[in-house]
């Protein structure tokens, strides 16, 4: 039997892909559970208009990502902390901070969850970040560490 799935369904397939299964997983299961509904030609159309709608908005959301790539890209941005004498700083870096960071120098809200400090930061300096926007889409920043 085909069926269009509406949801991802592990080890079956992702949402707004027509896959064959057996009728009854498809009508004690998938359908009921509504992870699915029967392929027929009418359904078959709305989830092809939806499948152009979502490609649409994606490839708008990658236009979007591709231009805060480059302001994150253009010039490091620069993170206060406390240091000492010998160069090295008090307490560390966090993904909070740099979130803050981006928001007020490049004026681009980015959730601290989004944010992975790549290398140790022990001391004043250049340093990497990355950043995950979602859809395998990775953009690695760089952030300046500079004493108060």
């Amino acid at each position: 039997m085909n069926i269009i799935l509406i949801k991802d369904v592990d080890n079956l397939g992702s949402a707004h892909e027509m896959v064959e299964v057996k009728p009854g997983y498809a009508r004690n299961y998938l359908i009921p559970q509504k992870f699915a509904i029967e392929a027929s030609g009418s359904n078959k159309k709305i989830m092809e208009e939806r499948r152009k709608q979502l490609q649409k908005k994606e490839d708008k959301l990658m236009a979007q990502i591709a231009s805060v790539t480059e302001v994150l890209k253009a010039t490091p941005i620069k993170i206060g902390a406390k240091i000492g004498v010998s160069g090295k700083i008090f307490g560390s870096v966090t993904a909070i901070q740099i979130a803050r960071a981006i928001r007020e120098q490049k004026g681009y809200e980015i959730d601290r969850r989004r944010i992975t400090i790549l290398d140790d930061v022990k001391e004043a300096g250049l340093h990497k970040a990355s950043i995950d926007f979602g859809k395998e889409n990775i953009v690695e920043i760089e952030f300046e560490v500079v004493g108060e």
